[in-house]
């Protein structure tokens, strides 16, 4: 009986070292392919910075510096995190876009954005464009008209460390007058028509950049200023394709970060 027990002892020794070994090796495979993974992405953002933005004529310093380190992937699902920097839209919940790098780079560099400015976007949709702006802006109010969208990007901008943006899931047509006027402001889904507490929300001064256009087809993208006196002007960009605007009485609440 001593000499089984004995064997008994070897072999569930054996086992757990067998096992230890097992937990190890896939521990460190755990690691090399996350390790691997990051520094793909790494390469991934860079490569977009230069091939995407830079080519195409985005020259601020400040965006491209923006667009490099804010990590692109964590904002769309991840299923499709392969292909984050892919130089087109992609899906995210709700039937809902995240727009190319380029476009929210171009956009960006449209508003002018300053340290010390505020910034409004309407339509948070993933908070990329969003994470973007935190990173040259004061401050960030965003508005999402889809809960739940509102939500998890909230959840986040959180985790990502931003305590400057505030997201409100509401209707964007009215604005966010509480914390009017604002430095800038974009739209990153298309009405017909440029919303009227939009502009009157906008600071003297101040840019807007807003898709206008058709519901079903190609828009403007127009940059909206407005000079010291409160005279405002606008001018087309480019030929773009957003999402519709969409609005309505939707009940507003705020989240603030980590909320």
């Amino acid at each position: 009986m001593k000499m089984l027990a004995g064997s008994d002892g070897k072999a569930i020794l054996l086992l757990r070292i067998l096992f230890g070994g097992l937990l190890v090796a896939l521990l460190t495979v755990c690691c090399v392919s996350e390790t691997g993974n990051a520094e793909f992405m790494i390469q991934e953002r860079r490569r977009m910075v230069e091939t995407q933005l830079r080519a195409r004529g985005i020259t601020d310093k400040s965006v491209l510096t923006a667009m490099n380190k804010v990590p692109r992937e964590a904002y769309v699902p991840q299923s499709h995190s392969r292909l984050a920097y892919a130089d087109s839209p992609l899906p995210i919940d709700a039937g809902q876009t995240i727009s190319q790098p380029y476009m929210v780079a171009a956009m960006t560099t449209a508003i002018q954005p300053k340290p010390e400015h505020v910034v409004l976007e309407i339509g948070t949709g993933s908070g990329y464009q969003a994470a973007v702006l935190a990173e040259l802006v004061e401050n960030v109010y965003t508005i999402e008209i889809v809960d739940s969208l509102a939500r998890a990007a909230q959840a986040v901008l959180s985790k990502q460390g931003y305590t400057n943006v505030f997201v409100q899931a509401g209707d964007g047509y009215k604005g966010w007058p509480e914390h009017a006027p604002f430095d800038g402001i974009i739209v990153t889904a298309a009405p017909d028509h440029v919303p009227d507490p939009l502009i009157d929300q906008l600071k003297p001064g101040g840019r807007m950049v807003i898709p206008v256009g058709p519901l079903n087809g190609h828009q403007e993208l127009l940059l909206i200023q407005k000079d010291e006196e409160g005279a405002v002007s606008r001018k087309g960009l480019m030929t773009v394709r957003f999402v519709p605007f969409t609005g309505g009485n939707v009940e507003q609440k705020q989240r603030t970060p980590g909320s």
